[in-house]
């Protein structure tokens, strides 16, 4: 049995569990099985592989696409700038690190991005934060890092002034706030300069249409939420794991 799974906390809505499981089952992939693996603290990771050796690729998510760091023996480019991975293929004993946030946020961002869309606000600071600066940076995209407090690299909520939001026409959000089921929360945006110009992308998927994405739509701006990106980048760890030059 060839096992696949998903480590982090709290992945009772997981969606990589159900994609992967209806995945084998509509390939008839009857040797893969896709299971989660809630860990309390990364360092279970040695143990859950101990525990597991038929284990051969594992998605990361909140909180350890950064803390995984340590344990990997290999890193492909994209990780070693960002400093998160999301994707570990373990191939006899040998963990290897990919960040598949970044081909997932690109294929999904790059068809609605417009010329005016050349700089962007990216909300939040993690792991998911760095992938898609990466992916703005490989863009063009000028952005600025908008964090609950302000520090080196790093501006507020309470920074953003209507100048800022008029010229920072794409806005990503990379944090949890308005995910099931606090879908009631939202990142602290002065939404009253929002225009039909804006673009709100929302790594969220669940609620489709998070309070963030809904302050736009009201302001008449273009909305996208994770969907499309989870889709993505879900195939591109499967590529990654069946890629034996990877």
């Amino acid at each position: 049995m060839k096992l696949f799974g998903l480590i982090g906390k709290s992945l009772s809505h997981s969606f990589s569990h159900s994609y992967f499981t209806q995945k084998f089952v509509a390939e008839e992939l009857v040797d893969c099985q896709y299971k989660n693996f809630e860990l309390e603290e990364i360092h279970q990771l040695k143990n859950l592989i101990k525990r597991h050796p038929e284990i051969i690729g594992l998605n990361v998510t909140i909180p350890y696409k950064e803390a995984v760091m340590p344990f990997l023996q290999e890193i492909d480019a994209a990780v070693k700038i960002i400093g998160a991975c999301n994707c570990i293929k373990i191939k006899e004993g040998k963990l290897t690190g990919f960040n598949t946030d970044v081909v997932g946020f690109k294929q999904s961002l790059t068809p609605i991005l417009k010329p005016f869309h050349a700089a962007a606000l990216v909300l939040g600071s993690g792991g998911a934060s760095k992938a898609v600066q990466f992916v703005l940076s490989q863009l063009g995209i000028k952005f600025l890092v908008v964090s609950r407090t302000a520090s080196k690299g790093f501006i507020s909520y309470e920074e953003l002034t209507q100048e800022i939001m008029k010229t920072h026409l794409l806005i990503i959000n990379t944090t949890p706030l308005g995910m099931h089921p606090n879908i009631e929360k939202s990142p602290g945006l002065p939404y009253q300069f929002l225009t039909e110009n804006h673009l709100l992308y929302d790594l969220i998927y669940n609620p489709a249409t998070t309070k963030f994405l809904a302050g736009g739509l009201e302001r008449g701006a273009q909305i996208c939420n994770g969907h499309q990106m989870l889709l993505l980048q879900a195939e591109e760890s499967w590529a990654i794991w069946n890629d034996p030059g990877r």
